[in-house]
């Protein structure tokens, strides 16, 4: 007889979508390793077959659907496609996403529109693709990526920080909305930057080169995450060593905070070279499909002044928080004190 104490196979099939590059290539990769099946999405077929190809070679099982993630029915056909496959679904997770970098009413509002539409209403129809069946079966992990944009705005990306605060609330509600089902679990992911393509493939309005603000991740710390995830879900998880201090500065301050991160972007496009202005991957599939972007090199040596800077508007946020909650008081005790905060 076997014996049914004995820790089982690691073997989950996964859905994921954004698979083609990035923090999604890298993740495909890492579920492959860990032996899960894999169903695999992105718009460009070629770009995706070849990532599946990759997985087959660490002998995993792996399906290619080239898929729009803005489309419904194309989110519902994805998830029958798994389950005709495969039998079931164990993990969904929600990665496509994309960006456009300029000044808000120097953006074309078609772009804001195709960002929320991929970000936001993606997610929303891969929730609402799987939910059903994790419903049926009573079981299930949903995952969505989200970034640390969910929780600090990002000052020239407004319609990608209203995307990841949307998102942010869509995952709470909907967790909440699941809580009779204890088999089934939603968590939201955090990660700060990452050392991905994405800003090769995001629309560009702002005419210079865009470099992410250090320090970046490596993707495959993320995909590690995922899988992590996968075999013991939890509602959130950031991710890298910006993350938590940020969300902190943002609670405590976020005025102070979105300041200085303007100012900062502000310093940082004045200084870069010229780019052509372009819609990058938002009407059209990526062109770019590595796992790296090539920034964790050159973000090495600003990442201190990052650090300190971040720091910097967390403490200024506290000592502001601080003096404006002391209690009101009169007369000349009160005088002296505001004289001291003066001096």
């Amino acid at each position: 007889m076997p014996n049914s104490d004995a820790p089982q196979p690691f073997a989950p099939v996964v859905v994921l979508t954004g698979a083609s590059s990035g923090i999604g290539h890298a993740t495909a990769l890492a579920f492959a390793r860990a032996g899960a099946r894999l169903v695999l999405a992105a718009r460009g077929a070629q770009a995706l077959d070849r990532v599946a190809a990759e997985c087959e070679l660490l002998d995993a099982r792996a399906l290619a659907v080239p898929t729009d993630v803005t489309d419904a029915d194309a989110m519902r056909a994805l998830a029958d496609a798994a389950i005709e496959r495969f039998g079931h679904i164990d993990v969904w997770i929600n990665n496509a996403g994309t960006g456009a970098v300029g000044a808000f009413d120097a953006t074309p509002i078609e772009a804001h529109q195709r960002v929320i539409e991929s970000n936001l209403i993606g997610h929303l129809n891969g929730a609402h693709a799987v939910l059903p069946h994790f419903r049926k079966q009573g079981r299930g992990t949903l995952i969505n990526m989200i970034s640390s944009g969910g929780w600090v705005a990002t000052p020239y990306a407004a319609a990608y920080t209203a995307s990841q605060f949307g998102l942010r609330g869509f995952s709470e509600a909907l967790r909440a909305e699941l809580g009779s089902l204890p088999g089934v679990h939603v968590c939201e992911v955090y990660p700060a930057f990452v050392d991905t393509p994405g800003l090769l493939h995001g629309a560009n309005y702002t005419g210079k080169r865009l470099r992410p603000a250090p320090p970046v991740l490596d993707p495959r710390q993320v995909a590690d995450s995922l899988v992590a995830l996968a075999k013991a879900p939890r509602d959130v998880t950031s991710i890298g060593s910006a993350a938590l201090p940020g969300r902190l500065a943002h609670a405590v301050a976020p005025g102070l905070t979105g300041r200085v991160s303007a100012w900062f972007t502000n310093r940082a496009l004045n200084r870069a070279d010229p780019a052509p202005i372009t819609n990058g991957n938002l009407f059209e599939p990526s062109r770019v499909h590595t796992i790296d972007g090539g920034h964790r090199t050159l973000a090495t040596r600003a990442a201190p002044l990052a650090a300190v800077a971040l720091a910097g508007a967390l403490g200024l946020g506290l000592l502001w928080a601080l003096r404006s909650r002391r209690p009101h008081q009169q007369g000349p005790a009160r005088s002296r004190r505001a004289a001291g905060w003066q001096g």
